[in-house]
């Protein structure tokens, strides 16, 4: 293929509904709770007693407040993890709350936790480790698949709507010494015909593991990227790619590079939408552990892996483990509250809503004026084929910033590769910050300035670029530094 041809078949690459849906919840939680909590592990062996299992002050409405104040807005709970032990009283085996002493037995935290999310308007997603410890039949691939699938469907249909299944890798030797091998594509149909707008995380099609739990994140995180052939297979041509259960597992997730020209070059026909989620934990461990009160993240370094990830064209998944009373811990709890106050102190209010725009060009039905009118479906872009692109926004009256916040119309593609933000100070142009990839939302953030008009210069793209918002920000630190 020609190189107009491979770049055109990226600008042309788009995310499904349910993709969309996901990246604009941006910021959500994960729960770590189970009888690891009980027993001070990270990792339980399956043996554990059920008896362990006594949460006398369990308030899952707590824990939906707590992730609430920090600004997110989603939860997935880890309803089995690698000991087996169910969160829910499964009926496929005797390890779970129904042979705890919690609520004598007639206990079901699934349960309570969605009911906490829909009555606090916030999404709910389950985690169900494939790995379990406890089940005798694990490593005899066929029954462990099937007892899977059952558990599967328990979680699928039982706890309304879920916006996320996430699955991690965790594969481990039965009790037969032999190691089990997962049924991934018959687990992805039955989630598809239950849960069918819920996304498919990590070791799933929909959204890919950002590469490391410490919360780094890329400078350039594409979300169009190659689903490279292992094993000389083929991929069966589908017009619906995210469906194709195979390619979640072509993709080495911790390169560098995953969608710059030079890494699609001659993936032409097998580029794939697959967005990148940022994880880590507010403690350093996964689970609850007394020992660790006094080691939750702090504001700054929150705010660091907000910036890289929500900011970075990513999403944020942040671990809030709650402890042996079933609360979240008063420590994280105030940290969480401490991070939403700030991000909405800072993005509380937009200077450049429905200003005026302009633009070096402009396709007819996408004017300049559609980056600043708040609405998210509505976008500026030049013709097809006009990769370089600058637009100009004018404030009202100069005004004092440090963040400007970028969005490409993504239902288009990605298309933007390099870009500049400039402002006028006395007739001449200064620069802000310069940056490669946008997609979903890209945070640019910068020491404050003064100005009126603001500049974007697009300046590599893919076929054309687009621009659904332009906001600018003036956090609580440069309003001070300006007097106001």
């Amino acid at each position: 293929m020609r190189t107009d041809a491979r770049i055109e078949a990226a600008a042309r690459t788009a995310p499904s509904e349910r993709q969309l849906a996901w990246q604009e919840l941006e910021f959500y939680a994960f729960i770590h709770f189970t009888i690891n909590t009980f027993t001070d592990r990270e990792w339980g062996t399956g043996d554990e007693e059920p008896a362990l299992f006594d949460p006398a002050e369990l308030d899952a409405d707590q824990w939906v407040e707590a992730v609430k104040s920090a600004g997110m807005r989603g939860l997935i709970l880890t309803c089995k993890h690698h000991d087996g032990f169910c969160l829910w009283p499964s009926r496929y085996t005797t390890h779970t709350v129904a042979s705890s002493p919690w609520k004598n037995g007639t206990g079901d935290v699934v349960r309570e936790v969605a009911d906490a999310c829909r009555k606090g308007g916030i999404k709910f997603g389950v985690y169900v480790s494939p790995w379990d410890r406890h089940e005798p039949t694990y490593g005899d691939s066929p029954a462990y698949n099937a007892f899977f699938l059952n558990q599967l469907r328990e979680l699928l249909t039982n706890y309304g709507d879920l916006f996320c299944v996430w699955f991690d890798g965790a594969c481990g030797e039965g009790p037969n010494g032999k190691r089990q091998e997962y049924d991934w594509d018959a687990y992805y149909a039955l989630i598809r015909e239950l849960q069918p707008g819920a996304v498919i995380s990590v070791c799933g099609p929909d959204v890919r593991w950002c590469g490391n739990e410490a919360g780094h994140t890329r400078a350039s995180e594409w979300s169009v990227v190659p689903a490279p052939l292992q094993d000389n297979e083929k991929i069966q041509e589908r017009s619906q790619r995210e469906d194709d259960p195979a390619f979640a597992r072509r993709i080495d997730t911790t390169d560098e590079d995953l969608g710059s020209r030079a890494a699609i070059a001659g993936y032409e026909d097998r580029l794939i939408w697959y967005p990148a989620e940022v994880n880590t934990s507010i403690r350093p461990g996964w689970f609850y552990h007394a020992s660790e009160d006094d080691k939750v993240k702090s504001l700054e370094e929150l705010l660091r892996v907000y910036y890289g990830s929500v900011g970075g064209n990513a999403s944020f998944l942040l671990n809030v483990p709650p402890d042996p009373r079933g609360l979240v811990h008063e420590n994280d709890a105030a940290r969480l509250k401490e991070l939403g106050d700030a991000l909405a102190a800072t993005f509380r209010d937009n200077l450049a809503a429905n200003a005026a725009a302009r633009a070096t060009e402009a396709d007819e039905g996408y004017a300049a004026r559609f980056a600043t009118d708040g609405r998210r479906e509505t976008f500026w872009r030049p013709r097809e084929g006009t990769e370089r692109a600058a637009i100009e926004v004018e404030l009202r009256e100069a005004r004092t910033f440090d963040h400007i916040v970028l969005m490409e119309h993504i239902r288009s593609g990605q298309r933007i590769e390099r870009f500049t933000l400039e402002c006028e100070d006395g007739g001449v142009w200064r620069e802000l910050a310069q940056g490669t990839v946008v997609g979903y939302k890209r945070i640019c953030r910068f020491p404050p300035a003064t100005a009126k008009t603001i500049r974007l210069t697009v300046r590599e793209s893919r076929r054309c670029p687009t621009i659904s918002s332009i906001e600018v920000y003036c956090s609580p630190a440069a309003a001070a530094s300006d007097g106001k």
